[in-house]
């Protein structure tokens, strides 16, 4: 299995440090947010540095721990209430898409969250109206990515716009692009009512978005006074059997979430076991 991390969860150092820290625990591929382990980095600079330069360098610290960018991170909202902001997002985006095409990355990753300046007059981003404004947002992100030959993944959570299986798989169905994908999370689909129904949502995203997902991220979780907290894998309340067996059938990349060096190395070990108990790999 090709098993990941963020980088921005390994011990601090430079990028190349924390690649070697990562390959030091096992893992193959990895999550990559350019602002929180590249110092001096700001995502408002990204159209100016994210250039064959920085992409040389970059490239050339995964392939020294014989690593791959299964993830680059822009996790910027498309949907910002105020129109210039969307546009200076978009052209964020646009250089991060053409940035992946550089360094080879699997995707760009980014969430649909709506912030508290929220236009929607629903109180719930997850409204009709909230949906379609994002769909509107996507488009032109959609086709820069078909320009770059880039895939933007988008990860669905519970209490966002793009919240269920069915809505992720309406979003994907309105834009019809091969280059609009899914990063599935699943923990981040369950929110504190669904907890006892998770095993059932979870077949429903493989069974809706199935060769649509490119990356999983795996962590665990926990409930604490009526809220959904999540943990490094194997510390909390999941079962794996499905997300794994569906990695293994599509041969997807996954990177782990919520982890810290201390325990991350035994939370891809974790799923491992789990893997081998249930004759996976």
């Amino acid at each position: 299995m090709n098993i990941g991390i963020r980088l921005h969860d390994t011990a601090p150092g430079t990028l190349a440090q924390r690649l070697g820290f990562a390959r030091a625990q096992g893992f193959s591929c990895a999550h990559l947010a350019l602002s929180k382990v590249v110092d001096g980095f700001s995502m408002t600079d990204a159209p100016a540095r994210l250039n064959a330069d920085m992409a040389a360098e970059v490239q050339e610290a995964f392939d020294s721990q014989e690593m791959t960018c299964a993830v680059l991170g822009c996790y910027l909202n498309l949907a910002d209430p105020d129109g210039e902001q969307r546009l200076r997002t978009r052209e964020i985006y646009g250089a991060h898409l053409h940035f992946a095409s550089m360094i080879g990355a699997r995707v760009v990753g980014t969430e649909t969250f709506a912030n508290p300046a929220s236009r929607f007059e629903c109180t719930a981003p997850r409204s009709e109206e909230a949906f379609r404004f994002f769909v509107d947002c996507l488009r032109p992100v959609a086709q820069r990515a078909e320009e770059e030959n880039a895939i933007l993944a988008v990860e669905p959570v519970w209490n966002h716009i793009i919240s269920t299986p069915e809505r992720a798989e309406r979003m994907l169905d309105a834009v019809s692009s091969d280059h609009v994908q899914i990063i599935l999370d699943a923990v981040n689909l369950i929110g504190p009512d669904t907890v006892e129904t998770r095993d059932e949502i979870i077949a429903d995203a493989i069974r809706r978005l199935g060769d649509r997902v490119r990356i999983l991220h795996m962590k665990d979780l926990v409930t604490e006074d009526g809220k959904v907290r999540s943990v490094a894998c194997g510390t909390g309340m999941m079962r794996y059997e499905q997300l794994l067996a569906f990695a293994v059938r599509q041969d997807l990349p996954m990177t782990l979430e919520d982890t810290k060096p201390q325990n991350a190395e035994a939370a891809r070990l974790y799923l491992e076991r789990v893997a081998s108990e249930h004759a996976l790999i």
